[in-house]
């Protein structure tokens, strides 16, 4: 008998089997349903449901092979169809002879759940609005979320397998409702497997990790921030959660770039604590730990997408990193703790370090203005040492970038100096090569 699309209902080249695979299922057809179904013909001892890429293929395994022989040929002979929801079901011999549970980890039911939130990115839903919608069916003792190559995705820890198998039941392929979510997010669903996991190990509260059970687990101060829903810009798109610590990744290294060079880099536009250089993907990254945010943004704001030296040099890529205070080596050519009074561990470090040429150490008042504080509207001006180049002034924030004719009017100092200033860049020395160790760059 063939069906009303042409496609044959029945394979009569298969060997009998106990075993029938049906396929042309509604989606997420449940084991209910299939049992519904097959009943009438004899004992049904297993199943395998929500097979194939599309989940619409199932396996039943009848209790003796002429009940199986029994179904096949009833549908085979009878004017009705085989349905499920209304569409037609495509019933054939399996060719084995037993349904074997191996069972992936995903189908092998357990109190913990894998959630993948599709059609979002991390940020778009809380931890909070999770907690909320899968705790209306038990008590959640922990949820850890994160980012894998599927996605935004979550933990969820039940007190039982009962009580997670009738959350994914009821949860699975559904929708977060839409007031719970920000307004851009237009669609997200929820796919749901079960977890390995036994008991989640949570070491903080945060707005990516939280154990119900603990309350005197530690809180980590990012968690303060997460629990809020991201801030939208003017043109749509999330706003960047706002850190002290600045994370850059630098591009087109044609000079090195050494901790000596972004701390006189970076500390122009405040106090900086500590830096952290590091590989990651093929690419030098650096991070830069200011005292508080507002530091760190508006060095941000300055330096973003300009270059350390002249002619597209070490082009600086910054964002806010997560962190929000380093850990790192007091003194090493890859790190620096600028917080660390102990000069006699920074001295006797300091001593392998090649001196300053004579022409930086003979102008001592760089150092001066570097250090001294700036005030509201007050720019520093850092002299280059020595080159061609002596006497003119940096300015690193603002003046050097505007675009357009129209020059900020802070002060008469600030004016002065953004128009001595064409472009903000170190000229790399005239050799090619990077500066010595202990020189600063040069600005102009």
């Amino acid at each position: 008998m063939a069906s009303s699309s042409g496609q044959p209902q029945f394979r009569y080249t298969q060997t009998p089997s106990k075993v029938l695979h049906l396929r042309n299922l509604p989606w997420e057809c449940t084991e209910e349903e299939l049992i519904e179904l097959c009943k009438p013909f004899g004992k049904i001892v297993n199943t395998k449901c929500n097979v194939g890429a599309n989940r619409n293929q199932a396996f039943v395994e009848f209790v003796d092979l002429n009940q199986a022989i029994s179904m096949i040929s009833y549908y085979a002979s009878s004017s009705e169809p085989a349905q499920v929801r209304g569409k037609t079901v495509y019933i054939q011999y399996s060719n084995r002879q037993e349904i074997v549970n191996n069972k992936a980890t995903g189908e092998v039911a357990g109190n913990v759940l894998l959630v993948t939130i599709e059609g979002v990115e991390a940020g778009d839903v809380s931890i909070d609005v999770i907690h909320l919608v899968f705790s209306a069916f038990g008590f959640v003792h922990k949820i850890a979320t994160f980012e894998k190559a599927a996605g935004f995705q979550a933990l969820i820890q039940y007190t039982d397998t009962a009580t997670a198998s009738e959350a994914r039941n009821a949860l699975d392929g559904r929708s977060i409702p839409r007031y719970l979510l920000p307004e851009h997010v237009t669609s997200c669903h929820l796919r749901i497997t079960f977890s390995a996991h036994t008991d989640l190990n949570i070491k903080f509260q945060s707005h990516r990790s939280r154990d119900y059970t603990n309350p005197y687990l530690p809180v980590n101060p990012s968690a303060i921030e997460g629990t809020l829903q991201p801030t939208i810009g003017p043109d749509g798109k999330i706003k960047e959660p706002e850190s002290n610590v600045l994370l850059a990744s630098i591009e087109n290294m044609q000079y090195a770039v050494t901790v000596d060079v972004l701390h006189t880099v970076f500390s122009a536009f405040g106090t900086v604590q500590k830096i952290a250089i590091f590989e990651k993907n093929g690419g030098t990254q650096a991070l830069i730990q200011y005292p508080d945010m507002t530091t760190a943004a508006v060095a941000k704001e300055a330096l973003e997408g300009h270059c350390i030296y002249d002619g597209g040099y070490c082009k600086l890529h910054l964002s806010y990193s997560r962190h929000t205070d380093l850990n790192v080596k007091a003194y090493s050519d890859k790190s620096r703790d600028y917080t660390i009074t102990d000069t006699g561990i920074l001295s006797n470090q300091a001593s392998s370090v090649p001196a300053a040429p004579a022409s930086w150490q003979a102008n001592p008042q760089v150092g001066v203005q570097a250090a001294a504080p700036v005030g509201l509207g007050q720019l520093p001006a850092f002299a280059s040492p020595g080159g061609a180049f002596q006497g003119q002034p940096f300015v690193p924030p603002g003046a050097p970038y505007h675009t357009s004719s129209a020059l900020p009017t802070t002060s008469a100092g600030y004016l002065q100096a953004s128009q001595q200033v064409a472009k903000y860049g170190m000229h790399p020395r005239p050799a090619g090569g990077a500066p010595y160790v202990g020189q600063p760059p040069r600005y102009f």
